[in-house]
C-alpha cells in the first residue's frame, strides 16, 4: 500500500490519465512527471539534510511516535485526568490534612471600598 493507495487502484489512475493525454503527449507527460518526482525528491532530501545540519545530534534523539497529534484521543486524556489519584500539594502531614475542620464563619462577608490614598491591590501577572 503506497499512502492510501493499492497498486490496483494506481494502475487504475494510469490507464485513465494514459486514455485522456492520448498516445501523442503520453511520453512528454512521463518526461514531466519523471522530472517533477525528481525534483521534489532532491528538494525533500535537501530540506531533510538541512534540518539535520541545524538541530544536530539532538534530532536522533527525538521521539516522533510522542509527537505525533493523532495519539491524543481528549477522551482518553479526560479519564485519564480524571482517574488520577489526587495528592496533597502541601507538606502537612496526612493526619493533619485528614482531621482539619473548617471553621464556619461567623462574620459576614462586606465589600472594601478603596479610596485613593489605599487603591486595591495590582496584580502585574494578571495584565
Amino acid at each position: 500500500m503506497f499512502g492510501g493507495f493499492t497498486i490496483e487502484k494506481i494502475i487504475m489512475i494510469g490507464v485513465i490519465a494514459a486514455i485522456l493525454i492520448g498516445p501523442e503527449r503520453l511520453p512528454h507527460a512521463a518526461e514531466w512527471l519523471g522530472r517533477t518526482a525528481r525534483k521534489t525528491r532532491e528538494y525533500v532530501q535537501g530540506a531533510r539534510s538541512r534540518v539535520q545540519e541545524e538541530m544536530g545530534e539532538e534530532l536522533g534523539d527525538v521521539d516522533w511516535k510522542k509527537l505525533d497529534p493523532r495519539q491524543y484521543d481528549p477522551r482518553r486524556i479526560i479519564r485519564e485526568a480524571l482517574l488520577d489519584d489526587d495528592t496533597p500539594t502541601s507538606a502537612a502531614p496526612a493526619a493533619a490534612v485528614s482531621t482539619s475542620v473548617a471553621i464556619p464563619r461567623t462574620t459576614p462577608l462586606v465589600a472594601k471600598t478603596f479610596t485613593s490614598e489605599e487603591p486595591p491591590p495590582f496584580d502585574d501577572e494578571a495584565t
